[in-house]
């Protein structure tokens, strides 16, 4: 039997920024009810990044609806996929697009066979609500939508940050924090001067500006 965190080398894909290699692959799960900023930003940014980013659908149709009627096509299934090869797995928030994720049994296991193989989870607004209901928060500094905390385990200390890093889990406030928390997640996978160029490029560096 094949282990639970086999090696990822097989899977990888050769990207190149700025002529140099990056070998990634990120995961976003995606339900119905996802919130559109949070769900298609962070891919936005990746992927201007030079990092793979594969939008994942767990509907069974790869169509899902957002949380304002949006419909968005995903690059695959659910069902397609084993999701070994991720170097990060990544879960927008919205309602009920965040309860969607909660219920999918199949997510739930990505997500715990993700972290204990010490690979990087991330989720923003209501989405790290998921990752308390598995108990992979228990510990750990983490944000999320004010209000949604009081789903988190008592052992998590909420921060209300506009991003959170503890050890191999980000997660993210809300809509508005987005950008800062897609960046950040951008530079676990490119060198900071490569982060900063692009966020010079699209303006973030201007808007941040006091």
């Amino acid at each position: 039997m094949a282990s639970a965190c086999a090696p990822y080398i097989i899977h990888y894909t050769l990207h190149i920024t700025h002529y140099t290699l990056y070998i990634t692959m990120v995961y976003e799960f995606l339900a119905n009810g996802f919130e559109e900023i949070e769900g298609l930003a962070p891919v936005d940014i990746l992927r201007r990044g030079g990092v793979e980013v594969k939008t994942v659908s767990v509907t069974g149709s790869e169509f899902v609806e957002t949380s304002h009627g949006v419909t968005v096509k995903a690059d695959m299934l659910f069902e397609d996929g084993d999701f070994s090869d991720a170097d990060l797995l990544m879960l927008p928030g919205g309602m009920p697009g965040s309860k969607n994720l909660n219920e999918h049994a199949g997510v739930r296991q990505a997500l715990k066979r993700q972290y204990d193989c010490g690979g990087r989870v991330a989720a923003i607004c209501a989405a790290p609500t998921v990752l308390a209901s598995i108990g992979i928060l228990d510990g750990k500094r983490a944000t999320c939508s004010p209000g949604w905390e009081k789903h988190f385990h008592a052992s998590t200390i909420y921060t209300g940050a506009l991003w959170e890093e503890d050890g191999t889990i980000t997660t993210g406030e809300g809509p508005a924090a987005t950008l800062p928390y897609a960046y950040h997640i951008l530079s676990y996978f490119i060198p900071e001067a490569d982060v900063k160029a692009l966020e010079k490029k699209m303006q973030f560096a201007h808007l941040m500006e006091k």
